[in-house]
């Protein structure tokens, strides 16, 4: 089965709100089996003109546990500590490679 992976590029423009967030987020990336693989940190774009901000990556065991973690009432709860703390969130949930058993 191929992992379900979730990517961020954010703004943050209120880091004391936004660390609120940040405290609420991974008990809900844990309960669906996630675990982060990025989360800031160190980058540079190396080709095209994405610029991005800030990055996060997480990994889930399946893509299915990855769109289940999103619409869970634990992330939406997360998330509701989130509003207004970014001038931007983009993410996107994209289906792993699958690799030979």
């Amino acid at each position: 089965m191929a992992f379900g992976y979730v990517v961020v590029d954010m703004q943050i423009s209120d880091l004391d709100q936004y660390k609120q967030y940040m405290a609420a987020a991974p008990a809900a990336v844990a309960a669906f089996g996630g675990e982060y693989l990025v989360r800031g940190g160190q980058f540079e774009p190396l080709e095209g003109d994405w610029q991005p901000a800030r990055m996060a990556m997480l990994r889930f065991p399946s893509y299915a546990q990855a769109k289940a973690f999103y619409d869970s009432e634990q992330y939406r709860a997360a998330r509701a500590k989130r509003a207004g703390a970014t001038e931007f969130f983009n993410m996107v949930l994209v289906e792993g490679v699958a690799a030979p058993v």
